[in-house]
């Protein structure tokens, strides 16, 4: 059967007119008890038409078309990658300064066997969730929840799992007013000194400074068609040209796509996407990213903790030097 909730962005309407014309069938074929053939003949083509049409479509996107999936509703969410990979999670709360923050969650939990300290950014599923998690921006709080655990899995000698997905750190006065950049600085520091291994997975939108908080890592995965960067495409195009309706010509300018960074050496890794995106097919896809995942931890583990800061810290040098070199 086709979903017909599903959600379609704005360049699937092809696809979308398709899936509905299907979805019209079936209904049509599920209320005649009698079989008809010619409708199930008819489907059968709709459906391969519409799959023709998927890969064609997703097969030449664009960085701001890329930017769209990865902000899709039913893209997998942190909340996915904690019940399909992480067991015996145990989530642990506050800062221990101020108050709880949802819109970082993190704990300890198993990994394939291993112990580990795991957190990411939640936007929540539907209104009331995404209210709740503040739509994955993180306040002061959030960060020094994550330095905490970061503390913690330093202690107890257990690898750190992080989960990006989030448009920025968010700019409230409070936010502002309770230190939100030495927060961010802080969390960003403390990823960089960790003493065990720290790999961070963009799993859809990773935006500015609250991103990076979270993912100064080892080694960055990064999904097909996320995207990673300084600011929003909408935020580059405000600046530059006073008109966020210029976004499309900002994310192609940032070069914020899995390819391009991975051309830069910002990231290390990408795992592919199935056809249309990570949203039809979560549970395959936060598999495949625990592969990964795994593959990497196993590269890193028995390194000493000399090794790790100082190979991470280069990483991150060699950014700079990077864009120092071609300027």
């Amino acid at each position: 059967m086709s979903d017909p909730t599903r959600t379609y962005l704005d360049f699937e309407r092809p696809v979308a007119e398709l899936d509905a014309k299907i979805e019209e069938l079936e209904t049509l074929a599920a209320s005649n008890s009698a079989d008809v053939p010619d409708v199930a003949d008819e489907i059968a083509k709709l459906r391969q038409k519409s799959a023709e049409q998927l890969a064609s479509l997703y097969e030449k996107l664009d960085p701001w078309r890329k930017t769209q999936v990865a902000r899709h509703p039913e893209r997998p969410h942190f909340r996915d990658y904690r019940r399909l990979l992480i067991e015996d999670f145990e989530e642990l709360c506050g800062d221990r300064r101020f108050s709880e923050d949802p819109a970082i969650v993190g704990g300890i939990g198993r990994f394939h066997g291993r112990s580990v300290v795991v957190m990411g950014h939640e936007k929540g599923r539907d209104t009331q969730s995404r209210l709740k998690h503040n739509f994955g921006m993180a306040r002061p709080e959030g960060y020094r929840k994550a330095i905490r655990l970061m503390d913690m899995a330093e202690k107890f000698k257990m690898p750190v799992l992080t989960f990006v997905d989030t448009a920025g750190a968010y700019p409230g006065v409070g936010a502002e007013e309770r230190g939100q950049a030495e927060a961010i600085a802080r969390s960003t520091e403390r990823c960089l000194t960790l003493g065990v291994p720290l790999i961070s997975v963009i799993a859809g939108e990773g935006g500015s400074g609250g991103a990076v908080a979270l993912a100064s890592a080892n080694s960055i995965i990064m999904l097909q068609h996320s995207i990673y960067s300084v600011i929003s495409p909408e935020g580059c195009a405000s600046i530059l040209w006073k008109d966020a309706a210029r976004a499309r010509d900002a994310a192609i300018a940032m070069k914020i796509t899995a390819q391009d960074l991975k051309e830069l050496k910002i990231i290390d890794h990408i795992v592919k996407e199935p056809i249309g995106g990570a949203h039809r097919a979560p549970d395959d896809t936060v598999r495949k990213i625990g592969e990964k995942i795994d593959s990497v931890l196993s590269g890193l583990e028995g390194l000493r903790a000399s090794d790790l800061r100082a190979r991470r810290r280069e990483r991150f040098l060699a950014i700079g030097r990077l864009e120092a070199s071609e300027g």
